[in-house]
């Protein structure tokens, strides 16, 4: 009861802010039945699978400072469990899902024992490798499909099916990730002022005195890397059945990892609301940049080019993302005001 009522306790969150995160609440809840296009729709569900991805990354590589450049092989993990169980036995979901995130953590476990023994760019470089290991061993392993991947046919379902998450309208994918989605939230509420949470600040601080302050470091690190891959585990098993095609390259490419990455580190990482901001602004820009100007206009490439100024310029400005420029603003204003005062 304690941990329930402390996830839904924001009272630290000043009035501005609630009403900020009411009004986003309330557009997502109402979004579906406003007037949208079938590529709004696939944005948004995009926007919150990788804010997901992002609230999992946040975890180790924002509050424990650890960065993590090799959360696409858990993606991969997550969602080639929960298709070949579907294909081959046909496992529903809600019972995939699961084994596909104990597989994950179980993995996360053996490589994040000898991994967390490194530090800085060594244990960032070591995360690239472990996953770009298991992305060619998938490519190469005929029972996952290898290279070609594998595709759920819908056609075999009746849709809705809510059992194995097959669906022929988005937008019950669209309702069943937004539950996800605040789940998320609800959780990492909870787990930035948990026991667990306060030792990964101190650990980022300063590992020494966190470790003169009794903190197992190397263990506190292992059980927050295993928090953030059962994340995205879980939307990579979504993501198996949203899309019904996987293959390495889409699942677990570098490429993905490091966008996971950007997401909270542009939004704002080590604060709750920095992934959600950092897939809100990222997402829909990469979406539409790319459908305006690559596709309409013809121009491919300019929205890459961009989409990487916007992200700059940011960075730039403030290294610990939109969520320290807003911060900073604040103290700013409450300078101002003690001044005049």
């Amino acid at each position: 009861m304690e941990a329930i009522k402390t996830a839904f306790d924001f009272s630290d969150f000043p009035r501005i802010d609630l009403m900020v995160a009411g009004a986003v609440l309330f557009f997502l809840l109402f979004f579906p039945v406003l007037p949208h296009s079938a590529f709004a729709m696939a944005t948004m569900i995009q926007f919150m699978m990788f804010s997901l991805y992002g609230m999992g990354w946040n975890t180790i590589g924002g509050y424990g400072g650890q960065v993590d450049l090799g959360k696409a092989q858990y993606v991969g993990i997550g969602a080639y469990t929960t298709t070949v169980m579907l294909i081959r036995w046909d496992i529903p979901f809600w019972v995939s899902m699961p084994i596909g995130m104990c597989f994950a953590v179980g993995w996360s476990f053996i490589i994040g024992y000898p991994l967390f023994r490194l530090k800085g760019h060594y244990f960032a470089i070591a995360t690239i490798a472990t996953s770009l290991v298991l992305k060619d061993l998938f490519e190469v392993w005929d029972f996952v499909g290898a290279a070609r991947g594998l595709e759920i046919s819908p056609i075999q379902y009746r849709p809705p099916d809510f059992l194995r998450l097959i669906f022929k309208e988005d937008v019950y994918y669209y309702y069943v990730l937004l539950v996800f989605f605040l789940i998320g939230i609800l959780y990492i509420n909870w787990f930035r002022k948990s026991r667990l949470g306060f030792q990964l600040r101190s650990i980022k601080d300063n590992e020494d005195v966190a470790r003169s302050l009794g903190i197992s470091v190397h263990w506190a690190k292992i059980k927050t890397y295993a928090i953030a891959t059962a994340f995205v585990s879980v939307v990579g098993s979504f993501h198996a059945c949203y899309i019904k095609n996987i293959e390495p390259e889409d699942t677990m490419s570098l490429n993905l990892s490091i966008l996971i990455a950007l997401m909270a580190m542009l939004g704002g990482a080590g604060s709750l609301w920095g992934p959600i901001i950092g897939a809100g602004i990222l997402i829909p820009l990469k979406s539409y940049l790319k459908e305006w100007l690559g596709a309409a206009a013809g121009l491919v490439g300019i929205d890459l080019i961009i989409y990487a100024l916007i992200i700059m310029i940011i960075s730039a400005s403030e290294p610990r993302g939109i969520w320290g420029i807003v911060e900073k603003y604040r103290r700013r204003n409450k300078r101002h005001v003690a001044a005049r005062s």
